[in-house]
């Protein structure tokens, strides 16, 4: 394994004997992580020699990720909505169909005429849902709640890594309970999987990622319809809330949403699949 093209050729091999999806993408992103350079320096420089300890570093990271430990664990980094979120197992890693839930949320900012536009991210994890809605509504100030105080951390990672401390605030706690004063908004992307669905998931999710990030409860919408339940209090007049949906979800949690806001309007979005992904509730 002494040069770039001999260890790819390996762990190339290595990964799809295991079962890996995408053997050859997952050895370059590791190969690039333990060189610290781009992808594309691999493809430039195939001759280029491994030191002993860079191929050390590199086989064990190919035998954990040959167990199926997600490739976010393993350089300890994911890119979410065009930026890159510090990660680690104590978080869910960020996927690309939240980001149809931040692009919600960004257009409601924007168009909104207050100043500061306020928002509530519920059950934050890495707080890519947060910094991301700072990111890109200037005048937007961010609550981010969590239960779990190792999520809080790595949130507060990111938001010192992106430079919106000042306008995203951590909170500790269940649901909407931390929340000092109403929002415009509630984003949240809440665990959903039930328990028959839990059974079915990857072994990559199922052996790595945080249960508490994902368990919804024996249908899925335990934590969904506890929000719903106490959610006006916290909204100001004319609020929206936005909520993460597993795709067969859609006429369920709208019944809830219209049982817990009768006057409201709500609507189901789809993401690019053509699966229904986020619920839109818009009080009145």
């Amino acid at each position: 394994m002494s040069e770039v093209s001999t260890a790819l050729r390996w762990a190339t091999d290595r990964l799809h004997t295991s079962g890996v999806d995408d053997p050859r993408l997952d050895a370059e992103i590791l190969l690039a992580h333990v060189l610290q350079v781009d992808r594309s320096y691999l493809l430039a420089h195939p001759e280029r020699n491994l030191s002993a300890t860079e191929g050390a570093c590199y086989r064990q990271l190919i035998a954990r990720r040959a167990q199926h430990e997600p490739v976010a664990y393993l350089v300890g980094h994911q890119e979410f909505y065009g930026l890159d979120f510090f990660v680690s197992p104590a978080v869910l890693i960020p996927r690309p169909e939240t980001e149809l839930l931040v692009e919600a949320a960004v257009v409601l900012g924007r168009a909104s005429p207050r100043r500061p536009w306020i928002a509530a991210d519920v059950g934050t994890g890495s707080g890519a849902i947060a910094v991301s809605l700072a990111m890109n509504v200037p005048h937007a100030r961010v609550y981010a709640t969590d239960i779990s105080t190792e999520a809080l951390t790595i949130a507060g990672e990111n938001c010192r890594r992106h430079g919106v401390s000042e306008r995203v605030t951590l909170l500790g706690g269940h649901l909407l309970v931390p929340l000092p004063e109403p929002v415009d908004c509630i984003v949240a992307n809440l665990p959903y999987v039930s328990y028959e669905e839990w059974e079915s998931l990857p072994v990559g999710i199922v052996a790595y990622e945080p249960r508490l990030a994902l368990d919804g409860g024996v249908h899925g919408l335990e934590r969904i319809g506890d929000l719903l339940a106490s959610a006006e209090p916290y909204l100001r007049p004319g609020g929206v809330i936005l909520l993460e949906i597993w795709a067969t979800q859609g006429a369920a949690v709208v019944g809830l949403a219209e049982k817990c806001f009768p006057q409201a309007q709500v609507d189901l979005l789809r993401d690019y699949a053509g699966l229904d992904r986020v619920v839109r509730i818009r009080a009145i």
